[in-house]
């Protein structure tokens, strides 16, 4: 590909990654994005009614249990970003940061790594598969095997 192409090829992009889309695709990317919400939701709104488990939970990973709602607030603020389709790259962005630090805060008490440790990771991925399968957007930005061709 010359350099001169490169911009044009880059332009197709979207147009591509959007006609390879499919029907289901679209809605296995629908269900995992559904999945990792509907888990979010629950762990946010959990938070900011503080019941036993939040209070026992917060003690053990040492933070202050009045921070629980502010947590639960963020939580359910960034969920509400990418569940919006206009900001939903921002959102998937934003979530990641704050799994991020729920895996330091894990790796810091010594939880265990599979059950605790990489459980935001399995959440985040699953933000991230659904996002892709999708969001044309995203999917112009990773080029397949077939865009290069």
């Amino acid at each position: 590909m010359s350099a001169s192409a490169a911009p044009a090829e880059l332009a197709a992009a979207p147009a591509r990654a959007a006609r390879h889309a499919s029907r289901k695709g679209l809605w296995a990317g629908r269900s995992l994005s559904a999945f990792a919400a509907l888990f979010l939701a629950l762990d946010g709104v959990i938070k900011l009614l503080v019941p036993e488990p939040v209070v026992e939970s917060m003690a053990r990973l040492g933070y202050p249990v009045g921070l629980a709602r502010g947590i639960g607030a963020l939580e359910l603020a960034l969920l509400a970003v990418y569940l919006a389709p206009r900001t939903s790259v921002l959102g998937a962005i934003l979530l990641t940061g704050y799994l991020g630090g729920a895996v330091s805060t894990h790796v810091r008490v010594g939880d265990p790594l599979v059950s605790h440790v990489l459980f935001p990771v399995y959440v985040g991925a699953l933000l991230w598969g659904g996002l892709f399968l999708r969001e044309a957007r995203l999917r112009a930005l990773v080029p397949s095997r077939r865009d290069l061709t």
